[in-house]
């Protein structure tokens, strides 16, 4: 469902991703771990197009897409949940929702939306910036869905989350692939979390998978080295 194959970007001439190659299959839910600086957010932000790829390809279901604009992206099938949620504050929780709905045509949201975020329902008439982080995080990942995406993108979700959000938010992730058939791809740093939703677990290091493993039979103490300081 999505593949990227010899992925380089850079900043201007210092190069971040060296290329990565990355596969993930329809249904699947994979995790990118790694310490901070190691090139997960700028992978996820060359994969929407906000950072442009010098060299590569990015395909979601066979159709490439690393030459399109970010809005082109998700009109293709990718939705992006940003670092930091980067809600609309000033807007009420059903306007930042109903900002997802441009690339699909419709004009309100969807029933399944709510269903997954009952908060979400109780407080659509509330201004985004009066949530709290763990809702705002929620009001994300229902604007990201609105867009009704092939592939849904996570950088990392769990910052500044308390940690019975996080089980409850992994719960969440499992539900969505479940109901809506997506392939998911979370950038994260906690492993708990990771253990908890993925299929996968991938580390980063220097713009490079160096692991790989299956969340059954994963080997928690090397993943952890990784993640050391």
């Amino acid at each position: 469902m999505l593949a990227v194959e010899n992925l380089h970007v850079a900043y201007g001439q210092s190069e971040v991703i060296h290329g990565l190659d990355l596969t993930i299959a329809p249904g699947e839910i994979v995790a990118i771990m790694g310490r901070n600086g190691m090139g997960k957010t700028t992978l996820m932000k060359s994969l929407i197009g906000i950072v442009p790829s010098s060299r590569g390809t990015i395909r979601i279901a066979d159709r490439p897409i690393e030459t399109l604009e970010s809005y082109q992206r998700v009109g293709a099938g990718l939705a992006y949940v940003p670092q930091g949620r980067m809600i609309f504050s000033a807007m009420t929780v059903r306007e930042n929702i109903e900002t997802g709905l441009t690339v699909t045509g419709e004009t309100t949201v969807p029933d399944q939306i709510y269903e997954l975020f009952p908060v979400l329902l109780e407080m659509k008439g509330r201004r985004g910036g009066n949530l709290s982080g763990g809702q705002q995080q929620q009001l994300a990942i229902a604007r990201a869905l609105a867009s009704r995406p092939k592939v849904l993108i996570l950088d990392e979700p769990t910052e500044g989350i308390q940690p019975s959000i996080i089980k409850e938010m992994a719960r969440t992730l499992r539900r969505i692939r479940d109901e809506m058939g997506l392939s998911i791809l979370v950038s994260e740093q906690v492993l708990s979390f990771a253990l908890d939703m993925a299929d996968r677990v991938l580390v980063i290091e220097k713009g490079q998978i160096v692991h790989e493993s299956p969340r059954a039979g994963i080997d928690e103490e090397k993943v952890s080295a990784f993640l050391s300081v």
